[in-house]
């Protein structure tokens, strides 16, 4: 139990607090709004690079994440039950991962993982809120990858960066 405490409080998910134990770290606008801005820039960094340096099993790997995306948000668009929405959630973080996989850094890898794990209370909360616009993220999704095969970073980016502020905060 003291071990797997110690790996939430290390990926930012838990407080420790002295001598009162554990507690889940805070939920503000405030937090979502950090998650978005650091995010962006790890994904618009790594995104840009993974272009440069992807090849066609890269290529191939992001559009079989982006079916099983498109699969999976069908599915949670009809039917939010936890199950459902854990497994869409896991589409995201699969497609999110194949989008840079190629940036041929570890650490930019790591710390994209970290901050989307950050994310997920967010995403999930405006899923059960019924907040999540996935006409607006299919045609996001679907502008990232046309450009990543294209090999378009400007666009790729772009469409990246209204991706993720429309996933976390549709006010954004």
């Amino acid at each position: 139990m003291r071990e797997t405490l110690r790996l939430l409080t290390a990926e930012g998910l838990v407080e420790a607090t002295s001598q009162r134990g554990f507690r889940v770290t805070s939920a503000t606008e405030e937090d979502v709004r950090d998650i978005v801005m650091v995010r962006s820039e790890i994904e618009k960094l790594a995104l840009g690079l993974a272009i440069k340096n992807g090849d066609i099993a890269w290529e191939g790997r992001v559009i079989a994440a982006h079916h099983a995306l498109q699969k999976a948000e069908i599915s949670v668009a009809q039917d939010a039950d936890d199950l459902t929405a854990l497994e869409w959630d896991e589409a995201c973080r699969a497609f999110s991962l194949a989008l840079i996989d190629a940036c041929a850094s570890p650490r930019l890898v790591d710390l994209q993982r970290r901050l989307f794990n950050q994310s997920r209370r967010f995403r999930l909360a405006l899923l059960r809120e019924g907040h999540i616009d996935f006409d607006l993220r299919r045609a996001n999704q679907r502008k990232i990858v046309e450009a990543v095969l294209a090999r378009d970073a400007t666009v790729a980016v772009d469409a990246l960066l209204d991706d993720i502020k429309t996933e976390l905060n549709p006010e954004i």
